[in-house]
């Protein structure tokens, strides 16, 4: 019976993670004969608590580092790229129609590492002189996860510097419970990740995490702010959970320590993710965040919802793979409104009994933080 137990737990953790494909691999130069070009290459600075690697193909391993490790990549988006998909192989990857590692530099020093984010900074205009930090989730190796983050800046046109934090997933199917330790070893690496962009020349740091990430965030936040680190705190420009993988008595527990939340600080979520609705059975059916399953609370506690229930599926990845997503995103003005908590542009949003429908996006829902509409309705009552 201990076996049947274990093909059913393995049979929902490839649900969980909708797996499929081949494991991605760096592809560096010298390990490909094509001659192939990429169609763009994406500039991703790395910081990792994932120990180092003689292997090429993955310079960075499952195991644990206890110490952050910095590298710089520039990846090859390819000609046959499809928006919202990470083409990937197995085997050696053709430019062409692979994602792939073009260059591979390792940064040895701390220093030298905020030496180059300060000069990548000064390359961009003045307005998008700011850090982005992505951290992935379950079942990833580092080529997964690095591609993966890629594909979000390369999709979504993000003009910040990315900056990658690789922590150290066993990226094996029935390391779930081994995942979610590491997950937890590797919440100081991020707090000192989120340190090291807070001592560059950035005019602002968003902070990104996806499921299992999504809990390493909380988790760094956290510690930062269990340590006093205030200043670093308020150099957060921005924070995101997409899809959190986090029971809903754990996030409330580690927002009470975390005390005053970065702002904007936004949730991604959907009733349609089965991966998160495996992951409640899996914790003996303890509600995860992701699913949406106490949106007052998280306005109460003035973090804005944005319900993908029913866009493109509502499936886990979809923060990463959604076209509609991506052109919400995108509109400039929309989103001054919703996560820079600007005034709302006329005719763009439509605000009924607390959730604001888009235009363009009628099937996206967004609840705006309490304080908001509490302006909002203050500002009805006095016209």
């Amino acid at each position: 019976m201990p076996s049947v137990r274990v093909s059913v737990i393995v049979i929902m953790l490839l649900a969980l993670v909708g797996c499929g494909g081949p494991r991605a691999v760096l592809g560096l130069p010298g390990t490909s004969s094509s001659g192939a070009e990429p169609e763009a290459i994406v500039p991703i600075f790395v910081a990792t608590t994932r120990a180092r690697s003689d292997n090429l193909s993955l310079p960075f391993s499952a195991e644990r580092s206890k110490t952050l490790n910095f590298a710089k990549l520039d990846i090859g988006i390819p000609q046959n790229h499809v928006t919202g998909r990470v083409e990937k192989t197995g085997r050696v990857p053709d430019p062409s129609r692979h994602f792939s590692a073009i260059t591979f530099q390792p940064i040895d020093r701390r220093q030298e590492f905020i030496r180059q984010l300060n000069a990548a900074l000064a390359q961009r205009a003045p307005e998008n002189r700011e850090i982005f930090i992505f951290v992935h989730g379950y079942n990833n190796n580092f080529a997964d996860s690095v591609f993966r983050n890629a594909q979000i800046v390369y999709d979504y046109n993000i003009k910040s510097v990315s900056l990658h934090y690789a922590w150290p997933s066993g990226a094996s199917i029935p390391l779930y419970v081994f995942d979610r330790d590491s997950a937890l070893v590797g919440r100081r690496g991020l707090a000192e990740t989120i340190e090291i962009a807070a001592q560059t020349n950035a005019k602002r740091i968003i902070l990104v995490g996806h499921s299992m990430g999504a809990y390493v965030v909380t988790e760094a936040l956290r510690d930062l702010a269990l340590r006093g680190r205030t200043k670093t705190l308020e150099r957060l420009g921005g924070v995101v959970l997409a899809s959190p993988d986090i029971d809903v008595d754990v996030f409330q527990s580690q927002i009470e320590d975390i005390g005053d939340i970065p702002r904007p600080f936004t949730i991604v979520v959907s009733r349609r993710d089965r991966a998160l609705g495996i992951s409640r059975r899996l914790a003996g059916g303890h509600p995860r965040v992701g699913s949406g399953s106490d949106i007052a609370m998280l306005q109460e506690r003035e973090i804005g919802v944005i319900d993908v229930s029913d866009v493109d599926g509502g499936r886990h990845s979809v923060f990463a793979t959604s076209q509609t997503l991506m052109d919400v995103v995108n509109n400039d003005a929309l989103m001054r409104s919703v996560l820079r908590e600007d005034e709302a542009p006329a005719g763009q949003t439509m605000l009924a009994d607390g959730a604001s429908v888009v235009e363009g996006a009628a099937r996206l829902v967004i609840f705006l933080p309490g304080r908001i509409l509490g302006g909002m309705a203050q500002a009805v009552a006095g016209q």
